[in-house]
């Protein structure tokens, strides 16, 4: 029996090992849905394809491998549009399935018309329509093939009567698909130059992204050899930041410790496999930069040494060329300046808190982290979660954070924790959620209620929305719109049949995340937490603040962070060792 073009691309799907489609059913994507139904794949029916997309982001990010979402025509697919710009943007390998009018109606303003060939073009690095079955069957493979080799979203725009049509060749559709990833070792003038540069230098600072993955031991060997700080971005904390003796803490709007004043106070500042897109707290002279991608190096910021080129390759080409420097008084001045500034807030953040009422969010944070299993997922939203996530989520090797890093949406983790639990339901997925983004796709509690997805929905509900509000505090601008009645969100949990704890009372806090972390099945945690908990140390002046100068931006978030106050403190005791070892 002939199959048809939406049946030829379910098989091709579950040929390359999809094992489910987010999305919501209707109009033009109904033969594709019925295609699924007579597959292996799961159909997972979202409330907003904006979390289907979100949700395909986290499981790819989750596995590495293809994942999937689906919108019908109209406002269906665009509704997709913002979690496949953060899918696009966090680089995960997803295929968006847009469905489209019937191709007889293109053009003649029918109803639900877009463009959607047009409309996806900035969210995705590939985007074509289906104009006839074996052309679909040529740009199906194009398509997986360009978001398998890590180019970002692929967008298959495909009219409704073409999903019925016959289906067409299976020639392109037979092609393995290719999912290497090639070392690139460095250019070798580019990595004469950077070897020169270190040697020359008496003092060198790294600042690593999410690029030092992979290569996390080559990094500590080059800072072991040259002595050198270790300064992260957000995107490279879960990497490189535990068991680190060189750590000097983050950097960025988020950022806390000594990374910045290490960053600048070195002669050379090398950039390993960051994009960090704050220009502001980058220095301008003496900057190297290591990148895969060489459309990255010197958009940031003037960088003399550019080294086009794998992090771990890189390091292991220059390593032996590289004069071991002797001197560690630079990198022993950073992590006790490291460690002075974390003393010197952290009391602020956990003294007495099982007291205070309203109950401080830093205080959450740090006993998710202390209860949370040692390879959790943790799913954050954009805004304030964002800064306790990063303060207080003590990364060790096994742990995953995934969050809108790089858009910046709201809205996000809940439909990443779906995402994510989906790929193993027997791996614990907290949701660090604002009530903002909560409230704003609050219907994906139904989509896991309906899946019993065993996530674990941590709820910062400050009846506020707290980043903004300091956004407006540092502008010199009154916060205006920000606040907003509260929500009983553990009532509105239980009315969709998923267990739900409302904590108001600090003491009542442990026991509350214990019992749910201990509950099988879904369950949300309903914190009241204080709405001028802005992360801003109690020394802070308002001089300070005005214009986010670049002195001041040190100390803006400068806030509690958690465990990472006993690593400061242990690389104190390692100080103490190499001065021993350099005097015998």
């Amino acid at each position: 029996m002939a199959r048809n073009y939406a049946e030829q691309l379910i098989a091709t799907l579950e040929k390359q090992g999809v094992e489910r489609i987010y999305g919501v059913v209707g109009d033009s994507l109904n033969p594709i849905v019925d295609a699924i139904r007579d597959s292996s794949i799961e159909w997972v029916h979202v409330r907003n394809e904006e979390a289907a997309a979100f949700a395909a982001g986290a499981e790819s990010l989750t596995t590495g491998r293809l994942a999937v979402c689906a919108g019908s025509c109209g406002p269906g697919n665009t509704h997709l549009i913002q979690g496949l710009y953060d899918a696009h943007r966090n680089g995960a390998k997803v295929l968006a399935l847009a469905s489209h009018i019937p191709s007889l109606q293109i053009g003649s303003s029918y109803f639900q018309e877009t463009h959607p060939e047009m409309i996806f073009q900035e969210c995705s690095a590939y985007c074509e329509m289906v104009n006839s079955p074996d052309q679909g069957a040529r740009i199906l493979h194009h398509a997986i093939q360009s978001t398998m080799a890590g180019k970002g979203v692929s967008v298959l725009v495909i009219p409704g009567d073409l999903a019925e049509a016959d289906a067409g060749e299976d020639m392109f559709l037979d092609s393995v698909i290719a999912t290497g990833r090639p070392t690139v070792y460095p250019d070798a003038a580019e990595a004469a130059r950077l070897v020169e540069a270190i040697n020359e230098a008496d003092t060198v600072t790294l600042f690593c992204g999410a690029g030092v993955k992979n290569a996390r031991e080559q990094v500590l060997a080059l800072a072991e050899k040259i002595k050198s700080p270790i300064g992260h971005a957000f995107g490279g904390k879960m990497y490189i930041q535990y068991d680190n003796p060189f750590d000097v803490g983050m950097s960025g709007l988020l950022g806390y410790g000594a990374c910045h004043d290490a960053s600048h106070d070195a002669d050379l500042l090398i950039l390993l496999g960051t994009d960090f897109p704050y220009t502001e707290f980058l220095p301008r002279d003496n900057v190297a930069q290591v990148d895969i991608d060489a459309s990255h190096i010197g958009r940031r910021t003037t960088v003399t040494y550019p080294v086009v080129g794998d992090v771990g390759a890189t390091i292991e080409n220059i390593l032996p060329h590289i004069e071991e420097k002797t001197d560690r008084s630079f990198l022993d001045t950073q992590l006790r300046n490291h460690a002075k500034i974390l003393e010197g807030v952290v009391d602020a953040y956990t003294k007495k808190v099982e007291k205070k009422k309203p109950i401080h969010p830093e205080y959450v944070a740090a006993l998710i982290d202390e209860l949370a299993d040692d390879d959790a997922i943790f799913t954050v939203d954009t805004g304030m979660c964002n800064v306790w996530a990063a303060r207080y989520l003590t990364p060790n090797g096994r742990r995953e954070e995934i969050g809108s890093f790089r858009h910046g949406t709201m809205a996000n983790a809940l439909p990443h924790a779906i995402g994510a639990q989906f790929v193993d339901r027997d791996r614990q997925v907290v949701s660090f959620s604002g009530d903002g983004g909560l409230g704003m796709l609050m219907g994906e509690l139904l989509t896991v209620k309906q899946h019993e997805l065993p996530v674990k929905a941590v709820v910062f509900n400050n009846s506020s929305l707290g980043m903004v509000k300091l956004e407006m505090l540092v502008a010199g601008m009154p916060d205006f719109g920000t606040d907003h009645d509260e929500v009983n969100f553990a009532a509105i949990a239980e009315a969709v049949g998923i267990k739900a704890i409302r904590i108001e009372d600090p003491k009542k806090l442990r026991k509350g995340l214990e019992e749910a972390f201990a509950r099988p099945g879904p369950v949300l945690v309903d914190v009241v937490t204080d709405p001028d908990a802005l992360s801003i140390p109690p020394e802070i002046t308002w001089d300070m603040l005005v214009g986010f100068t670049r002195a001041s931006t040190r100390s803006v978030f400068g806030g509690g962070v958690g465990k990472m106050i006993g690593l400061a403190r242990a690389n104190l005791r390692n100080i103490g060792a190499a001065a021993t070892i350099e005097t015998t």
